[in-house]
């Protein structure tokens, strides 16, 4: 079955419904999510938006050089400038839309002060700033001519000269749609269930990274994997994430002695890039012998700290921490991809019709390390900018025949094989291309996840459309891709760091690493 729509949304994070607010003011707009609406990265985001609010105190000259020093060398000077020009902007309409933002007594918005950010400018609802902007954007787009397909798997492009759209299984009926529209915005958010460890949920499978990459598109910069430093460090329990937040009001990350150690490694201490306090755990982890190290805000006032920090307070009580009173056992995981799709200021990846914003995109904004905060403003201002540059195109009629979908049939896939190839890579991808890398590993992750990715597709080819089979394709796509693209880079910058080339090598290496599907890395 055909659905035919004037704009085509693939995500329900920050970037697919800020873009979908606009568009359906006056458009047919079809939005489809894997899941139900509310599950996206953006939901789970806990720190805020980055933006020069209070420019008695700030500036975008500060918050331009913070979010270059972050970027080690490889973030566009120029797209880093319209971000930060934009963000006030892209807030004031979040708020216009309905987000409740902490503010102080005097009516103006509470901003905070995160790792690397020389003042304190992060836009906030407390630490649940992601399902406060998640809950504004979903009761917005219920006000305009948008239909959400919810639980509906993107399997593939349409691709005929140009992107006319998505072909998709409807996971509660097990029917396939193409979805067709002149413009499509993917905004499927990152890759880290593609590592053992993360903080993200079980949807973001690197699927947009996949589907372009198969497409033809240009992707890059994907060895910049950051790992955030805090994860709440539960052995078989769920996955958390402690706010940069905490240790922006004083959180110091400790020892199980409680001695602060991170000050060993950088003069900002716990206050330092991500990249930079992740290899200090990791650094004291081997060094000690202990599975994780400590935050420690009990110096600071309690009342204050449950105030501010209320999820972050309520989840730690439920495992037995008071924050107030005792240590946070905390350690690293895969957060955030700083690469993806390339695109250019306008959000067009170089497949025409084909938009792409938010985590699942390579913009030139967060270089070789993302700035912490960074994430929702490049998505707000970039899915901004696409419907801005997409609006004044003429769009094409579709074509009488759409492009052929992959077709129905075919015997169930071993999903016991499944699950354990989806382990092997994620495994391999923890051990090999994590936090602190070799060139030995890079070399054999390579080897191992080529053959993953050939054994995905052989197993995608002989079965039907199997969700589970869809994502493990998708996920040995994109850590292969992570695993070459790591392998290529000959030096250490940002969040690659590899233990053989320590040295961040500006002469060979300050460029981005590109990677297109005829193979080979681009110049």
């Amino acid at each position: 079955m055909d659905i035919q729509t004037d704009y085509l949304i693939v995500g329900s994070g920050l970037a697919g419904l800020f873009f979908a607010i606009k568009a359906a003011e006056h458009h047919s707009v079809a939005l489809i999510t894997k899941s139900v609406a509310m599950e996206s990265n953006t939901t789970y985001a806990q720190g805020g938006i980055a933006a020069v609010v209070n420019q008695g105190r700030d500036s975008f000259a500060q918050h331009v050089q913070d979010t270059l020093a972050s970027g080690a060398g490889l973030s566009d000077p120029a797209v880093v400038e319209l971000v930060v020009r934009e963000g006030p902007e892209v807030v004031e309409e979040l708020v216009q839309l309905g987000a409740q933002f902490t503010r102080e007594a005097t009516g103006r918005l509470s901003v905070e002060r995160e790792g690397g950010h020389s003042q304190p400018r992060v836009v906030h609802a407390a630490d649940s700033t992601g399902r406060e902007v998640s809950r504004a954007l979903l009761e917005a787009v219920a006000r305009g001519k948008l239909k959400i397909y919810e639980r509906h798997l993107a399997l593939e492009l349409l691709i005929e000269g140009r992107c006319w759209g998505v072909q998709a299984l409807a996971l509660d009926t097990g029917q396939l749609h193409r979805f067709a529209a002149p413009v499509t915005l993917l905004a499927t958010g990152g890759a880290g269930q593609a590592y053992l460890h993360t903080t993200n949920p079980a949807v973001t499978c690197g699927d947009g990274v996949a589907m372009a990459y198969r497409a033809g598109a240009t992707v890059g910069n994907l060895e910049f994997m950051q790992f955030h430093p805090t994860m709440f460090y539960q052995p078989g329990g769920p996955s958390f994430l402690i706010s940069e937040a905490l240790r922006g009001y004083g959180g110091v990350l400790v020892d199980r002695q409680g001695r602060p150690f991170a000050e060993k490694y950088h003069p900002r201490g716990s206050l330092a890039p991500r990249d930079i306090v992740a290899r200090a755990i990791v650094s004291e982890l081997r060094e000690t012998g202990d599975e994780c190290v400590f935050l420690d805000v009990r110096g600071k006032d309690p009342a204050e700290t449950r105030r501010r920090f209320p999820g972050i307070s309520e989840h730690c009580a439920h495992r037995g921490i008071d924050i107030t009173a005792d240590l946070i056992p905390v350690m690293p995981a895969a957060h955030y991809l700083c690469g993806g799709i390339k695109t250019d200021p306008w959000a067009q990846t170089g497949i025409a019709g084909l938009y792409a914003a938010g985590e699942v995109a390579l913009t030139g904004l967060h270089g070789a390390n993302r700035l912490a905060s960074n994430s929702l403003l490049e998505a707000l201002v970039f899915s901004r900018r696409a419907w801005q540059h997409a609006r004044e195109q003429s769009p094409p009629a579709l074509p009488a025949s759409l492009p052929p979908g992959r077709e129905p049939g075919g015997d169930a896939p071993d999903l016991e094989l499944v699950a354990r190839h989806r382990l092997h890579l994620r495994r391999c991808l923890w051990e090999e291309v994590g936090i602190v890398r070799t060139t030995a590993g890079l070399e054999q992750a390579c080897r191992t996840l080529d053959q993953l990715a050939e054994e995905s597709e052989t197993l995608h080819r002989r079965h039907g459309v199997d969700p589970a089979l869809v994502e493990l394709r998708n996920l040995a796509t994109t850590a292969q891709l992570i695993a070459h693209g790591a392998r290529q880079r000959q030096e250490s910058r940002g969040a690659h760091f590899n233990q053989d080339l320590p040295q961040r090598d500006d002469q060979h290496w300050q460029r981005d690493t590109l990677i297109r599907a005829a193979g080979g890395i681009a110049e």
